[in-house]
């Protein structure tokens, strides 16, 4: 059966998403694995995998996306109410501008 384009996102997108999110995090702000787990809703383990490329090991290397994933990891340690799923789907989109990301379904472009 063919992959839809959600399940894409699911499986290879969010996984860069997150880890670029977390490694920003841990990098950048000097949060631990734990803190940064937590903020993202994720557990320590998965954040560990993040860093040692077991998931998501596509590497961005575009400067100005990296300047919005660390924006976008900024708002979620500094707000108290920062929506970690409006910071992902933000970053998700600019991955499929970019075309990091090239599956998608009707619903993530309407929303541009």
């Amino acid at each position: 059966m063919k992959r839809t384009p959600c399940e894409y996102i699911i499986w290879e997108g969010l996984p860069v998403i997150r880890k670029e999110l977390a490694e920003c995090m841990i990098t950048n702000f000097g949060v631990s694995q734990k803190e940064a787990a937590e903020k993202l809703g994720v557990t320590p383990a998965a954040v560990c995998q993040y860093r040692s490329n077991k998931r998501g090991n596509t590497r961005i290397n575009d400067k100005e996306l990296l300047k919005q994933i660390s924006l976008s990891a900024e708002r979620i340690l500094n707000t108290s109410n920062a929506n970690v799923v409006e910071e992902t789907c933000r970053i998700c989109r600019l991955f499929m501008e970019k075309g990091i990301i090239t599956a998608a379904c009707k619903a993530c472009l309407s929303e541009k």
